[in-house]
């Protein structure tokens, strides 16, 4: 598939996308006036310009032949690591969706290792960013179980299994009040974008629905206009980045791109994120191709990264496999892949994944304990948890190569 492209330009998009409108409107203050200075007051009282967002459901997309072609080779990309990695899905489905969640929340400035992150699964951690990025978690696993039906209904119970042990207040709900980015705390005025005001989102998540409903535009192209448009549209008062990026995949697997892994393309987001901000600044003043782009080449540095661990992690499998001495039907075997894909567990845990008794249960972590695959370690609880000091290593290897190289709000 393939979009239609000018011949005469291979730069600049055509100008066929809108831009955003604006409306002026009033702020309601609800600071006394007198903690306000008089230059402050004079601010409120003037009208404040918030968005208003193109209707997309129908338009036709035109992109540079350049962004179009790069949209086609990242889709390849994604295609033959999703092939690769098929065999090995059970595991390793579960260690790249959380290495996307982990690298969604690092843009929004949550970051958190991997064994905290795995500490926060099982309870064991209290740390605010861990639990968020276990909220995350749920939020991409919501993304990909309603994949297949994505509406408003879907759209917010992706926002509610991110924020619902966080923020339940918040979780699930659009917004009622304005919403805005950078600038000041106590009004729009002088923000870096406002967002359309709370009584346009419903009509405007119904027609980003319906544009999602597509099936005439490439699939990473789709998801990337999708994604721009849902952050344009900051339908809540919280967790728009990390919803918009679980719908990215949600569109992707929708659309047959990805069939059994989490590519972590927000791991290549994290790369240049002001340019990632950048490019959805592009999209609301009219021009599609940099979020495109930029996704297309997060998209590869994701795939590489992802490839890199996923070796790792095929590594220290193998050299726990030839070190482990048990009989073929021990449930040690089994363990092993559960272990890469919770690298700090428990016995209970081991029971009711492996679906074992507390005595098998126990030798069979006794087993990968022996074979150097688990080390004991104490919980804020007082259990006992085992811990595979091996894998997280290779999970913090991969956040670390993610990197980032700029900060900000999406």
């Amino acid at each position: 598939m393939s979009i239609p492209v000018d011949p005469r330009t291979t730069g600049a998009s055509e100008r066929s996308w809108p831009a955003l409108a604006w409306e002026e409107l009033r702020w309601q203050s609800t600071l006394p006036p007198e903690l306000l200075s008089r230059s402050a007051r004079e601010e409120l009282a003037r009208p404040y310009r918030a968005a208003v967002t193109p209707a997309i459901a129908d338009l036709d997309v035109h992109l540079p032949r350049a962004t179009a072609a790069a949209a086609e080779e990242a889709s390849a990309v994604i295609r033959d690591f999703d092939a690769e990695a098929a065999g090995d899905v059970a595991p390793f489905a579960a260690i790249l969706l959380r290495s996307e969640s982990a690298s969604s929340s690092q843009i929004e400035n949550l970051a958190s290792g991997a064994k905290q992150i795995a500490l926060a699964e099982l309870g064991e951690e209290s740390r605010r960013n861990a639990a968020q990025i276990v909220g995350n978690v749920h939020a991409m696993q919501a993304a990909l179980a309603l994949s297949e039906a994505i509406d408003a209904d879907a759209i917010l119970a992706i926002h509610r299994a991110l924020l619902v042990d966080a923020t339940p207040d918040l979780a699930g709900r659009w917004r009622t009040e304005q919403v805005w980015i950078g600038g000041g705390g106590y009004s729009p005025h002088g923000a870096a974008f406002v967002a359309p005001h709370a009584g346009r989102v419903p009509a405007a998540i119904d027609d980003l629905v319906a544009f999602t409903r597509r099936d005439d535009v490439p699939p990473l192209t789709h998801a990337a206009l999708a994604h721009a448009q849902f952050e344009t549209i900051h339908p809540f008062p919280d967790g728009n980045g990390r919803t918009g990026r679980a719908l990215v995949h949600a569109l992707l697997r929708r659309r047959r791109l990805t069939r059994t892994l989490t590519v972590p393309v927000s791991a290549g987001l994290l790369i240049d994120t002001a340019g990632y901000f950048g490019a959805l600044t592009a999209y609301r003043e009219g021009d599609p191709a940099p979020i495109v782009d930029a996704l297309a080449g997060a998209a590869h540095a994701a795939v590489l990264n992802g490839r890199v661990l996923l070796a790792d992690l095929r590594t220290i499998r193998q050299e726990w496999r030839a070190a482990i001495t048990a009989r073929s039907d021990s449930s040690a075997w089994p363990l092993v892949d559960l272990v890469l894909r919770q690298p700090v567990l428990h016995t209970a845990l081991v029971q009711q994944e492996l679906g074992i008794s507390h005595t098998n249960a126990t030798r069979a972590i006794e087993r990968l304990v022996a074979a150097g695959a688990l080390v004991e370690v104490g919980g804020r609880r007082r259990s006992v948890l085992w811990q595979s000091t091996q894998v997280v290593s290779a999970l913090d290897r991969f956040a670390a190569r993610a990197g980032r190289r700029g900060l900000g709000e999406a």
